[in-house]
């Protein structure tokens, strides 16, 4: 379990899907959902999982993404999301940096190929549903709308 100090204080990469595709986040120091926050193993699993995967994806970087976080978009800062997008999934980014309770989250990266639930091992897939944002993937979501 990660307790709310851990969660403040530390970039915690977690996942989660709409039931068809599937996204990476990096906490910068927010509230992680209930169920992420509740398993580091199962985070854990999951992670090494997807760490393992291939590069399948050409990317595209979100157009607005140098307005969203009002600084250079450096190859530095695009690294670990141009990783996962490479794999297929849609990667996010905390929007307000080490605000705990701000649930705002905004899109760093797409793949063109999208990585779906169906693609993925039952077991791994069973822990990713644990986590679901209810909508379409898109430019922004709030944390606090997942289940």
């Amino acid at each position: 379990m990660f307790t709310d100090i851990e969660q403040e204080t530390l970039d915690i990469s977690w996942f989660f899907t709409n039931g068809e595709f599937i996204a990476f986040a990096a906490s910068a120091g927010g509230k992680l959902p209930d169920s992420v926050a509740k398993s580091k193993e199962k985070l854990e699993i999951l992670f090494e999982y997807f760490d393992g995967l291939p590069y399948e994806s050409d990317v595209i970087v979100n157009p607005n993404l140098k307005n969203i976080i009002k600084s250079k978009v450096t190859e530095e800062y695009l690294g670990n999301y141009d990783n996962m997008g490479r794999k297929g999934l849609f990667a996010f980014d905390k929007t307000k940096v080490n605000n705990f309770t701000d649930p705002n989250y905004h899109l760093v990266i797409s793949p063109v190929v999208p990585l779906t639930i169906h693609d993925l091992p039952e077991e791994i897939a069973k822990i990713l549903l644990e986590t679901r944002y209810d909508g379409p993937i898109e430019m922004h979501f709030k944390v606090d709308r997942l289940s």
